[in-house]
């Protein structure tokens, strides 16, 4: 099932997730709609809070980036970083800000312990975009987007953009949802 994903300035984007204690056939239904949500999206990663739920779970897939076919999808639940190594400047994106894209430093190798889908402790040494990835997507679990982490002068230059995500107005071309405020969008 899609799932609409929570735009910008949605109160469920702010907020810390709560670690999950385990998985059931609940859990197990939302990856998979977290999945085909993400990639109706032409997404790489989505966080629960991305779809309205405010759990410590990540979907990632980037079997459609170049260099990157090999790659399995990815199920995290309660990610926690160790160590990072090296810094890298990259251009991010992110479904819940969608139209957006800004440069943001982040470090370019972790080591991550995390619960697979299966609830079994994993820790894992990930490097160039699967890190990316995996910080962007942990930033959602604590309630940090990817503009938090932009240089000032180059957020201004996209505050315009921020403003009418936040007022409303999204040109995405998938379900979105924000609460309390009614979106239009240029694809309805």
């Amino acid at each position: 099932m899609i799932l609409p994903i929570n735009i910008y300035s949605d109160d469920i984007l702010r907020q810390k997730a709560k670690p999950l204690k385990g998985v059931d056939s609940g859990i197990d239904e939302l990856v998979a709609s977290m999945f085909e949500s993400m990639r109706n999206a032409s997404g790489i990663g989505l966080a629960a809070p991305q779809v309205g739920r405010s759990i410590r779970l990540i979907v990632l897939d980037l079997s459609c980036v170049d260099d990157y076919e090999r790659e399995k999808p990815m199920v995290v639940i309660n990610p926690h970083l160790l160590s990072v190594r090296g810094y890298n400047e990259m251009e991010e994106g992110c479904l819940s800000v969608p139209g957006v894209k800004g440069y943001v430093t982040r470090p370019s190798a972790i080591t991550l312990k995390y619960r697979d889908e299966h609830f079994e402790e994993q820790t894992g040494e990930f490097s160039g975009m699967i890190a990316r990835a995996l910080q962007h997507e942990i930033d959602h679990l604590d309630g940090t987007l990817f503009v938090d982490r932009m240089e000032k002068r180059d957020r201004k230059k996209i505050q315009k953009e921020l403003s009418a995500l936040s007022s409303g107005i999204v040109d995405a071309e998938y379900p979105v949802v924000m609460r309390d405020v009614a979106v239009i969008s240029k694809h309805s």
